[in-house]
């Protein structure tokens, strides 16, 4: 939470206290002579050469160690530049606020912060000093500009933990960002910003730039960031599965608590548990017995779900173990051994586990997409989505084919995901003389992982958006059908009064097999544009008349009757439609019929986000001198029209920044 909301950081005095035991114990053991790796030798492939020099020797580690790519202008001289400048405007960038080639600032804060965290375990042989200027540094706001490639995270992330060893010395050749009161930053010099806030830079001892720059800080706090959002948007998963069920009327049957207790992975028994939990009280949840001669159980996508999730939970609860781990542990070498004062030489600095969790990670986030694009794929499409309308267009589907779009942009996402779930950690080139020829590639590996969940967080985006789209036509269906039904029965009833009495109609089977009959033929024609879709409906119901009613009846005067019925009730029924849809346009709510999670989400969606219920009105492109002649009924003079991606943008950046967390872990709560 203190990389991304900026929280003060401070030090407790026995943490300090050990730290600077510790540095007086790495002192004594110079005093006696002993050689200890990158203090008084060379570093690397060169630490057969030796040195007395050791306060030199750390700052030429530092100095050689920025050679990252990062602002053209961050080394030249000359008075503080604002993060706006022009020359800043006129470059493409990748991250907001941040420049292509630098990490955000939430990755620097959280890295200084974990590096802070292993050095106050006494280990590292540093002063008291260096601890608390990097807390200074996060207490002022002062984050150095850190090439965002370079590092393989071998001995540590060398280079860009370098930048963060700069921004203590104040160096004036390392460019800071200074936080502002209003929440921007101020790039200029690491010189210029130790002076403005008042803070001492630090002249580097023995060993302390070594202890700074050999660790696994960065890909430790990039890793834990990507984790983070990765459990946010597993629960999402959960959610938008319970969303997928009801828009497609499935089952919860799927989720019986038997399942998982014959089959009792941890995973699978959370998943089902919650998913469970989260259909209760949803009107759209069906109890399908296979008796109407469709599907007698629900598609993969929502039916396995639990099965498919649980092992992504599982794993990312692996993932999080080791990442919280490499956050509590010393990583740089070589380590002292507080209890002898020996200086052990090893390989702390090995970030292997957080290339292991975050290839997880991303196995994780590619499968949670899988799913959710198989579910988002099946409510778009009117073969398999039982019901609703072609591409779940509000209107006439000759006339919108609004969420093909959609379809093909969830395709593109999934795609992407495939291929970010490839392994880096199996890209290892060696380094550095030969001696690094095993190293992690934790820092890319990381990066990928944030990548991928910015593609997921896209993806579950598109899908929130396509699934509330659904719900809402859900709604109106079930609104049009209330209103309906009576009025089908007494327009039934009166027109063929002077045949077999049909009172009291509502409990006679002939009724009964044919609203059921119209319930399946209006399934089956949402394709049809209304007005001919009404009609067609009718008249395939009128076999059913024909066989209840023939019997010793005229057959010109029967059929007459069928006939004026058949006008009756398609004309009526596609009245009453319309008049449904109008209404409900204007009252849009589906929360009457939504299980517990499902209600949360579309409230949050519909009123906060203010996303609404598609129609094509929403997105037409503004020309307000064609409305205001009266030339187009339907033209939008609203000139801040939006486009289906601007609505799913919407959704997109409060699922980035969080947005969705409290109304998402109601939901888990109330689950419990």
């Amino acid at each position: 939470m203190g990389s991304r909301y900026r929280v003060p950081v401070a030090i407790e005095e026995v943490c300090l206290d050990t730290v600077t035991a510790s540095a007086a114990a790495l002192t004594a053991s110079l005093d006696v002579g002993q050689v200890i790796y990158g203090v008084n030798t060379g570093f690397g492939g060169s630490a057969d050469s030796r040195t007395k020099k050791v306060e030199e020797l750390q700052r030429t580690l530092i100095r050689e160690l920025h050679y990252g790519i990062g602002t053209s202008f961050a080394s030249k001289p000359g008075p503080a530049v604002a993060v706006t400048d022009s020359r800043r405007k006129k470059r493409k960038l990748s991250f907001p606020e941040y420049g292509e080639h630098l990490l955000p600032n939430a990755w620097v804060r959280a890295s200084i912060l974990i590096r802070i965290n292993s050095l106050i375990v006494g280990h590292s042989g540093v002063r008291r000093v260096v601890v608390e200027t990097m807390s200074q540094l996060l207490n002022h706001d002062i984050l150095p500009e850190i090439p965002l490639r370079g590092s393989i995270s071998a001995s540590g992330d060398l280079s860009p933990l370098s930048y963060i060893a700069g921004a203590v010395q104040g160096k004036p050749t390392v460019q800071v960002r200074l936080g502002q009161q209003d929440g921007t930053h101020r790039s200029m010099t690491a010189a210029e910003a130790l002076a403005e806030a008042g803070v001492a830079p630090v002249k580097l001892a023995a060993k302390e730039g070594l202890a700074i720059v050999n660790g696994t800080a960065i890909s430790a706090g990039v890793a834990s960031l990507a984790l983070w959002k990765a459990h946010h948007l597993a629960i999402m998963a959960q959610i938008l599965t319970c969303m997928s069920v009801e828009a497609l009327c499935g089952t919860d049957e799927s989720f019986d608590p038997l399942f998982a207790r014959v089959r009792p992975h941890p995973g699978q028994i959370d998943c089902s548990n919650n998913m469970y939990r989260f259909l209760q009280d949803s009107k759209l949840v069906c109890h399908n017995d296979g008796n109407n001669d469709s599907l007698r159980q629900d598609r993969y996508s929502i039916r396995t779900a639990s099965q498919w999730l649980g092992p992504v939970l599982e794993d990312l609860l692996l993932a999080h173990r080791q990442v919280h781990t490499e956050l509590n542990s010393v990583t740089d070498n070589p380590i002292q051994d507080k209890s002898t004062d020996r200086m052990l030489h090893g390989g702390n600095f090995q970030a292997k586990a957080i290339t292991s969790a975050m290839e997880k990670v991303r196995q994780a986030v590619q499968s949670i997409g899988r799913m959710l694009f198989a579910q988002c794929t099946e409510l778009i499409n009117p073969s398999t989505n039982r019901g609703l309308p072609p591409n779940l267009t509000a209107e006439d589907p000759s006339t919108s084919f609004v969420m093909k779009a959609v379809d093909i942009m969830t395709a593109a996402l999934q795609s992407e995901l495939g291929f970010l779930a490839n392994p880096v950690g199996s890209h290892v080139q060696t380094a550095e003389m030969g001696n690094q020829s095993l190293n992690s590639l934790a820092l890319i590996s990381a990066r990928y992982t944030h990548t991928a969940v910015d593609v997921l967080t896209q993806l579950e985006a598109a899908h929130l958006f396509a699934l509330c789209q659904a719900l809402d036509l859900r709604a109106l269906n079930l609104k049009f059908l209330d209103e309906f039904k009576s009025q089908f029965l007494q327009a039934t009833e009166e027109a063929l009064a002077d045949h077999t009495p049909l009172t009291p109609v509502d409990g006679n089977p002939v009724f009964t097999e044919l609203w059921s009959a119209f319930l399946l033929q209006l399934e089956q024609t949402t394709k049809v544009d209304s007005e001919r879709r009404f009609h067609l409906v009718m008249e395939s119901l009128q076999p059913i008349l024909i066989r209840h009613f023939a019997s010793g009846q005229s057959s010109s005067t029967l059929m007459s009757s069928i006939i004026s019925w058949t006008e009756t009730c398609a004309s009526l029924s596609l009245q009453t439609f319309q008049a449904s849809k109008k209404d409900y346009w204007q009252h849009t709510d589906a929360t009457p019929i939504l299980g517990k999670a499902s209600r949360q989400i579309y409230v949050f969606l519909r009123e906060t986000l203010r996303i609404p219920f598609l129609r094509s009105d929403h997105i037409r492109t503004p020309y307000p001198e064609v409305a205001e002649a009266g030339l187009d009924e339907h033209c939008n003079s609203n000139p801040h029209s939006n486009t289906v991606g601007s609505y799913i943008t919407t959704i997109y950046e409060a699922l980035r920044d969080g947005d969705f967390d409290d109304p998402a872990m109601k939901c888990l709560r109330d689950a419990q």
